[in-house]
Order: C-alpha cells, then sequence, then structure tokens
C-alpha cells in the first residue's frame, strides 16, 4: 500500500464530560498537529498517491471551521465528547467526503484508505483510519 501524509495545525478550545476526564471537565485550550495519510494499493497513471497540494488544501479546509474555536459551542460537535479520538473521526469522515467528492482530484477517486493522527503532544497522539469506498 502506499500512503502520502500531509500536515497542518488547530488550536482548540472544549471541556470533556466525565468524571474519567479530572480537570479535562473544565474549558481547556489544546493545539493539535493534524497528519492525513491518503492510502492506496497502487499509483496513478502519474506515479503519485494523490495531489500533495490539493491534499493539503483539503485538509485546511476540513478543519478550518474548528480552528480557534470553543468546540462546545460548534453546531456540529455541540453535546458531544470532543476527545482526540473522536476528533481523529470527525476530520476523517470529512476528508472521505471530499475525496468521494472529487475534491482531491483524480487521483483521489483510487484512495483505499485515509488514517487522520491528532497529536496532542511529542508523547500523546491519537488516529482514526477508515475505507474511503
Amino acid at each position: 500500500m502506499y500512503s502520502v501524509t500531509v500536515r497542518d495545525h488547530v488550536m482548540i478550545a472544549h471541556s470533556l464530560q466525565g468524571e474519567v476526564f479530572g480537570p479535562a471537565q473544565r474549558l481547556h485550550g489544546a493545539t493539535y498537529v493534524v497528519d492525513a495519510t491518503f492510502r492506496r494499493p497502487r499509483l496513478d497513471e502519474h506515479g503519485v498517491v494523490v495531489d500533495i497540494g490539493r491534499a493539503t488544501e483539503v485538509l485546511r479546509a476540513s478543519i478550518e471551521d474548528l480552528n480557534y474555536r470553543n468546540l462546545d459551542d460548534h453546531p456540529e460537535l455541540a453535546g458531544s465528547n470532543t476527545t482526540t479520538e473522536s476528533l481523529a473521526g470527525v476530520i476523517f469522515t470529512r476528508l472521505a467526503h471530499a475525496a468521494r467528492a472529487g475534491e482531491l482530484g483524480p487521483a483521489g477517486t483510487g484512495l483505499a484508505a485515509i488514517a487522520v493522527t491528532l497529536h496532542e503532544s511529542h508523547i500523546a497522539w491519537a488516529s482514526y483510519e477508515g475505507r474511503v469506498d
């Protein structure tokens, strides 16, 4: 399986629901480094997995409305626990939709999977990976 990864970052505020989260139940901020990895079994006729420029643009568009936001107030996320894991799933869903809609260009139609990793710090991160089809 071939892969290409692009990276961006997003700064958010949120609070988590449940005693298990201890002090993270209070409003706090996080800066996530976001990696999006695009996978396909064969390279396209140009020898690429996906156009890196388009992948970078689509990743930016997928996280733009989360940046500098309190996710507790975000209409799509209000009432949900916006854990690092769940946010990776949200971003995956957005990227998969963009791939199916042709926003990644012709190479994007041959993608088998996308993985999204959110790095909370240099020692902790979470990912979600799923099929595009």
